[in-house]
């Protein structure tokens, strides 16, 4: 059996719906997964052992017909028997139904002309549960496993490396980020952090915890800010992570995550890593799973992350 899954958007959205492609391989344990995604996600899979195949198609572009007679051919020429659509544009959904895909399950809505089963859309609650929901329209009740993911032999080599590297494989290391994602970014929330507040949580753990090494990851578009607060703190030490994996391998060995709403926060959840996340209140309950003192926040009740005091930060660390 070949199974289609279609989910648009970037690397979040991708690690979000690796516990929906667990349960697919449970249920059809000799089947064949392959993701459509857009170009920019295409690196989340490389952590997920469950893909066969990533096939690219950038959802938010505006295709012309011969684009789309390429991904319908794409489609026909692997004969799938489920495709699972996370999208809600109608001419994607088409394409599945003039492909003959027997199984099409997606969201009930405006899009969900050309599915053969539509699941409503759940509005509120851990995006990865609502992604989940969609394996009811196959008939299957398990509940949503958590999140994971698999780390290669050459990124842990890789993180292990780094920490010797740094002068902290030794002693532990609390991890900072500072970035966005697509799921924050997008619906144009304010979820920066001040530079001048991040300063402060820094001296503010070091004042507490003098030995214990502060590390700011800085990903592929993070320099400018990992530079500012650099020169800010010449003491801070910087990782600078070519790519998911290695960022990954890195967040596993570190004792505690400190980020705003972004990729590496998910990466966390994924491997078992302490986090703190500061998010404004649309996001608490979408981006991370209920319950337990692993993963905890601090809500910007105003709606702005840069209002969450310093000082409300080091007490939460804390646990005061």
């Amino acid at each position: 059996m070949r199974i289609l899954t279609l989910v648009p958007g970037g690397i979040s959205n991708q690690l979000l719906f690796f516990p929906t492609l667990e349960t697919l391989q449970q249920t059809y344990p000799q089947s064949s997964i392959d993701v459509l995604v857009e170009p920019r996600a295409k690196a989340a899979h490389r952590l997920c052992p469950q893909v066969r195949e990533v096939l690219l198609f950038d959802y938010r572009d505006q295709y012309g017909l011969a684009d789309y007679l390429n991904i319908l051919g794409v489609i026909r020429d692997r004969e799938y028997e489920i495709a699972i659509s996370l999208t809600n544009r109608p001419a994607i959904n088409l394409l599945l139904w003039l492909n003959g895909v027997p199984n099409r399950i997606g969201y009930e809505n405006n899009g969900s002309w050309f599915l053969s089963q539509q699941v409503p859309q759940p509005t509120e609650g851990y995006l990865a549960d609502n992604y989940h929901a969609l394996v009811k329209g196959l008939k299957i009740a398990a509940p949503c496993p958590p999140l994971k993911l698999t780390l290669n032999r050459d990124d842990i080599d890789w993180a292990e490396m780094e920490q010797q590297r740094l002068n902290i494989k030794d002693s532990g290391y609390i991890l900072l980020y500072a970035g966005g994602s697509d799921l924050s970014i997008s619906q144009g929330l304010e979820t920066l952090y001040p530079l001048e507040s991040w300063l402060e949580i820094i001296q503010g753990i070091r004042h507490q915890q003098p030995d214990l090494p502060i590390v700011a990851i800085q990903g592929e578009l993070d320099e400018a800010w990992v530079l500012a607060l650099k020169a800010m703190d010449n003491n801070l030490k910087v990782s600078r992570t070519a790519d998911i994996g290695k960022m990954a391998a890195m967040i596993a060995g570190a004792n505690l995550l400190l980020a705003t709403e972004s990729v590496p926060l998910q990466l966390a959840v994924a491997v078992g890593t302490y986090t703190l996340s500061l998010l404004v209140p649309s996001l608490s309950k979408r981006v991370l799973p209920s319950g337990g003192e692993l993963h905890r926040y601090i809500e910007a009740n105003t709606g702005k992350v840069a209002d969450i005091t310093p000082e409300t930060v080091l007490k939460k660390i804390w646990g005061r």
